[in-house]
Order: C-alpha cells, then structure tokens, then sequence
C-alpha cells in the first residue's frame, strides 16, 4: 500500500472526507521503541473528539485515536470487480428482498417493514433503502413498536462494502445501542458457469415448481414448518425447487434440496442443502447446476446467493462455481429485545 508523495508519508484525509473510502496507516505501540504499523480500509463513517471510526467492507468498525495517524488518502469507493455481472446494491438488495417475500409488510416512509412470524431474520426485518420519512431515532421506536405487536425483536438490515452503501447508518446504529447480529456476503456470478458445471448425478435432480413434506424435512430452518415457513418459501416471482431422491433414507427425506427464484436476468439460489453423511459427493453442485439450467431456459443470465459469513465451507464451494463477493449485509437487533 503507497502512502508516500516525495519519499514522505502524508495524512491527506479530513473530517470532510466523511463517507468517502479512505486508506489509512497507525502506529500502534507494542511495547518497544519502534512500534507496529497497521493499514485500515473502509468508509470514514465520522471523526468526533479526535477519535475516527472507519467501517470495513464486513461491516466491523475500526476506532482510531487521530494522534495515531502516519499516513491516510481517499481511495476509490470501490474496486474494480474483474468477474460477474454489473449490479448496483440497493438492485440486488431488492431482487433479494423479492426472492424471499415476507407474510406481511407496511411502509415506514421509503422503508419496508417485514415480518413473517420469526421465520428468519431476512423476512422478519425492515428493508432499510431510502428515507423512513421520519427521523431516525422517531423511525427506529416506531420499528420496535410494530414488531413488538407481532411478539418478534426488532431488525434491521443494512448492507456494506460496495459503493453507496449504508457504513454511516450501520454506526448511526450502533451509538443507539443495536446489535450486529449476523451478517452475510451477497455473491454474483454468471449463470451459464453454474448451469455448464460437470455434476455427476445431476440427471437425478427433480426440478419442480411446488415443495413436498419430504422436501421440508431436509430443510435445516424448519422443523416444524409452521403455516409462515411454506408461504415464505413459495412466495417470489418464479420459484423451482430441486429434489435429490434418496430410496434409502427413512420418510422419503431427498438427500439434498435447493431453490432457486428467477426474477429477469437474475437467478438467486437459496435453500442448497445437503444430508450430512452425502456430503464430498458433489450434490450440491447437481442441485445448482439442475436449477440454473432451468434458469437459463427462462431467459435469466446473472446469478446470486447469500452466504453467512461463518459458513468457510460454503464459501469455497461457490468460489469455485465463479462466484464474487458484491457486498455484505447486515442484521441490527433492537436493544432490549432478548437475546
């Protein structure tokens, strides 16, 4: 990373620079004489009382003490992505938000409350895109208060990492006392790579419109799928649904499943699970390739899915089916919610 102008390091950055991406180099004493220097990358979210916060592409803020500082420049608001299709956030965030349609929802503002019984965060959290109308903290009460009705904690989620994205609402938040909870990488990537996979036993894949019990089953969020769960899992603008048979398992439950919902040029595919004891044996990648192929007929050509963070092994996996991470998101608990 160059800091340098003339062979000397700079600070080039200010507390007008506010929302812009900004590199910058610290000093961190460790005990000795010389130090250690660390880099940080992200959005300048603010700078109070000499203290700046800096939050990364993941959505973790970074505190720096200004008297720290050796070196610091605006960069770009975001790297050139050399693989998938262009996409904005806020486009995939809504085509995401389609995707998984919750039971219920009212506007606060340009804001989209969601709920759906507690059936994941994604369908029980506010669509945070625009202006709530309001201020925030009037809009925030608001949103406790309307998922306290529904018996449900308040969420909101927010995204990071790309350009434009919501790094100052996500501190705006955490000053209020809301809780990072779970966040997760949105990937993308051309369909046709996923759709021209070599999948053994792809052949074997059942690629239907409706969902079955057995289906279901194998679906790790519901074991008991509560009236909520189907109407979720059904909703969206073109929804398929992948079966992997497996004659030999009790109640008919398939070896693995997917879905996969086709909103124009975009697939999105969710839901890829596999039973323990069939994993390594290249199912997953049969379910995907099956449904992206199925994708491709409709006229679809640009892919995505969600990831959680923690999940290494998926990562690797969709890695190797060529896709990029985008951006991330973020879920934001209400304080005083429970844990």
């Amino acid at each position: 990373m160059e800091f340098t102008a003339g062979g000397r390091l700079e600070v080039r950055i200010t507390a007008s620079d506010l929302g812009k991406r900004v590199s910058v180099r610290r000093l961190e004493q460790t005990g000795d004489d010389a130090g250690r220097f660390t880099d940080t990358v992200g959005v300048l979210t603010s700078w109070d009382e000499g203290v700046l916060a800096i939050t990364r592409r993941t959505g973790e803020t970074v505190r720096i003490a200004e008297s720290s500082l050796v070196a610091g420049k605006v960069v770009p608001p975001a790297p050139a992505r050399r693989r998938g299709p262009a996409a904005g956030w806020e486009e995939l965030t809504r085509i995401g938000a389609r995707a998984w349609p919750p039971v219920e929802s009212a506007p606060l503002g340009e804001w989209t409350l969601r709920a759906s019984g507690g059936f994941t965060r994604r369908a029980n959290s506010v669509l945070a895109l625009g202006s709530p109308g309001v201020g925030l903290d009037q809009a925030l009460e608001r949103v406790r208060a309307w998922y306290a009705e529904r018996g449900l904690p308040g969420y909101v989620q927010l995204a990071t990492g790309a350009e434009g994205t919501q790094e100052a609402r996500c501190l705006e938040l955490e000053r209020l006392g809301w809780r990072r909870e779970v966040s997760a990488e949105v990937r993308i990537g051309a369909l046709a790579r996923v759709g021209d996979l070599a999948a053994p036993g792809v052949e074997r894949v059942r690629v239907e419109r409706s969902f079955g019990e057995g289906w279901l089953a194998r679906y790790q969020r519901s074991r008991t799928p509560r009236p909520e769960v189907r109407r979720v899992l059904g909703g969206g603008p073109s929804v398929w649904f992948a079966t992997v048979p497996d004659e030999e398992a009790p109640g008919g439950v398939p070896a693995a499943i997917g879905r996969c919902a086709v909103d124009g040029r975009w697939a999105g595919f969710m839901a890829v699970e596999v039973a323990p004891e069939r994993r390594r044996e290249g199912l997953a990648t049969a379910v995907m390739a099956a449904l992206a192929r199925r994708a491709l007929d409709e006229g679809a050509s640009a892919a995505w899915l969600q990831v959680e963070t923690a999940n290494e092994g998926a990562h690797a996996l969709y890695a190797g089916m060529g896709f990029a991470v985008h951006h991330h998101y973020h879920h934001f608990r209400s304080p005083g919610s429970g844990t």
